[in-house]
């Protein structure tokens, strides 16, 4: 058995993508700026080429240092015209660089920001299986982590790893064409020793990389799984075995940053052992020319001032590959999320459904399962008629929050068919079926917003007039104006400020403002009293005039006016027919109502829910 703590796994049978392949899916969504791309590739240009030219300009200076003392000039001529030239191109290089940024900034945002839109509606896109089975902590920090490896990429890419190359080719050619190719062999060797022993040691602290992002998100699951299940950790007093576990989460992820932090003293060691070696067999050769007269000394300072000028961002470049190399892993992660397989999609070209009045819903020989080999129904076939109810009841497991599952397409079955105003849902949009179906779910989930927000969900665009009529009806609108803000009282994360009854009453009051053709009351009134749940029962009837109206339930008593009831037991429906044809026939709902009504009658009894 996984544990609960374990970061989300990739999708099953994709294998771990190369980091080019990487590079290639994030690089459309860069060309939309290509002109911007270009434009920026253009002033990263002019900045190498100005700081290219400060060498060369104090090689001719100090070569030209041969002026008598006390010559005028060397007050003048000299001082004044390297402070000119520096000053300027030092100018230069910055006014390119801050170039680059106003124009690149915006193609570096806007793809962050499509390539996180499109994750967060792939997200929402996948069925439910999916996101019963999701660990929500891991997911968000894979995302987060994503979203920031865009930006370091093309931030590394376009700022310093182009530029330090146009350098390095800058200055090769400089030392081919000045100098003997000594100078450009020894510099070709410390830069391909530098690549090679980077490339070498980062491709091992990448693992290490992987590791430490695993035991971030096992510890960041375990804080969110344990934050938001605050009440139960209290009712068990668990909050000493809650640290316990995050503790051990935390320990595992300092030993593996422990680990990587090793491996980077040694890489920077190494790297520096590279340069140190390259720049004094440099300096060797230079010092050498001047003392055999091949060389003048503004040569030398040329050349000393090339090597340092080159190894600064090249000794920089070191960070920026493994900083690459761990952006690419975490941006392969969220392109992974992206690439998982939807297990319910719209067949290509998908027409809306059409549902013009009354429409009728209709279940034909309906076989499902959520693991193959535990069947959950069994040939379920009945039929809803346009602006009628139908209820559906049994013990618990028997299938009945199933048969809402399907209708809302959030599974497809593997027999039969399932149909709204004649129309199979699969052969349609789920978006539009979903707009035809609107739930009162038992489980009431709010978003951490208002009450009217959640209210207003049903339908975005409602005012508040509107929300207020709803929310009357639903019999919620004294309490909410009862409350110090009113409808703008926050209702706290999942809605846990208000109580069950007052959550139901949202959902309740939410439906009614979508005012969809197909309604479905799944337990609508479980978490209320006896006084309020009559109330509110009235209410759902008069909702459900005129409206095809799916009715789950535990209690009998709620569904006595349905036009159909079916009985269903082990994923079949064991007998249906109208609340008196059911008591007459003396079976299994004859028994599950005997059962009720002496639970009620009896002191001290409830409403009985049959489980």
């Amino acid at each position: 058995m996984r544990a609960a703590a374990e970061p989300m796994p990739m999708p099953a049978g994709t294998a771990p993508q190369s980091d080019w392949r990487t590079l290639a899916r994030l690089a459309p969504y860069l060309w939309r700026y290509r002109w911007r791309v270009g434009a920026a590739l253009l002033m990263v240009t002019g900045a190498k080429l100005s700081n290219v030219g400060v060498p060369i300009l104090l090689k001719d200076l100090v070569d030209r240092m041969n002026i008598k003392a006390g010559d005028p000039l060397a007050l003048v001529v000299v001082p004044v015209g390297l402070l000119l030239a520096y000053g300027l191109l030092r100018l230069m290089t910055t006014v390119f660089t801050e170039l680059r940024e106003l124009v690149f900034s915006k193609a570096t945002q806007g793809a962050t920001r499509q390539v996180a839109l499109q994750t967060f509606e792939h997200l929402h896109s996948l069925s439910l299986r999916f996101h019963l089975e999701r660990q929500t902590g891991g997911m968000t920090r894979d995302i987060e982590r994503g979203v920031r490896a865009i930006e370091a990429l093309i931030t590394y890419s376009l700022y310093s790893i182009i530029p330090t190359l146009v350098e390095v080719a800058l200055v090769l050619a400089i030392l081919g064409t000045r100098f003997d190719a000594g100078f450009v062999w020894i510099t070709l060797a410390a830069l391909g020793a530098y690549v090679v022993f980077t490339v070498w040691v980062t491709e091992w602290r990448t693992r290490v990389r992987v590791e430490a992002n695993s035991a971030d998100s096992a510890a960041h699951n375990h804080a969110i799984d344990s934050l938001l299940n605050y009440e139960t950790v209290k009712y068990f007093g668990n909050e000493g075995f809650e640290s316990r576990r995050y503790d051990e989460s935390l320990r595992r992820y300092q030993r593996s940053r422990l680990k990587s932090q090793s491996s980077l003293s040694l890489l920077n060691t190494g790297q520096q052992l590279i340069i140190g070696i390259g720049l004094v067999a440099m300096l060797w050769r230079a010092t050498a020319g001047v003392a055999d007269g091949h060389l003048s000394i503004g040569d030398l300072v040329m050349i000393n001032a090339f090597m340092i000028q080159l190894y600064i961002p090249l000794n920089f470049l070191g960070v920026i590959y493994r900083e690459l190399k761990q952006n690419l892993t975490d941006l392969h992660r969220m392109f992974a999320l992206m690439d998982r397989p939807r297990e319910v999609a719209d067949a290509p070209g998908a027409p809306e459904l059409h549902t013009n009045g009354p429409v009728d819903v209709s279940f034909e020989h309906v076989g499902f399962a959520y693991e193959s080999e535990r069947p959950i129904l069994h040939d379920v076939t009945f039929t809803i008629p346009a602006g009628r109810t139908v209820a559906v009841v049994g013990p618990s497991g028997s299938g009945k929050s199933t048969l809402a599952r399907l209708l809302y397409r959030f599974y497809d079955p593997q027999q039969g068919t399932v149909r709204i105003a004649g129309q199979d849902i699969r052969a349609v949009t789920q978006a539009s079926v979903r707009r035809a179906i609107g739930i009162v779910p038992q489980d009431t989930v709010l978003f951490n917003d208002t009450i009217a927000y959640n209210i207003r969900y049903g339908r975005p665009g409602a005012s508040d007039e509107e929300v207020q009529a709803v929310a009357r009806a639903a019999r919620i609108h004294d309490f909410i104006v009862s409350t110090p803000r009113g409808y703008d009282t926050m209702v706290g994360e999942r809605g846990l400020k208000l109580s069950g009854g007052e959550k139901q009453r949202v959902a309740i009051a939410r439906t009614l403002l979508k005012d969809p053709p197909v309604l479905i009351f799944d337990e609508a009134t479980s978490a209320l009293d006896s006084a309020n749940e009559r109330a509110i029962q009235a209410e759902l009837a008069s909702a459900a005039q005129g409206k095809t109206t799916l009715v789950i339930a535990h209690r009998l008593s709620t569904i006595v006016d349905a036009h159909q009831i079916l009985v269903m037991s082990q994923g079949r429906i064991v007998e249906r027919g109208t609340h008196l044809e059911l008591l007459a026939a003396h079976g299994a709902y004859a028994q599950m109502w005997a059962i009720q009504r002496s639970h009620q009658q009896s002191p001290g009894g409830d409403q009985g829910a049959v489980h």
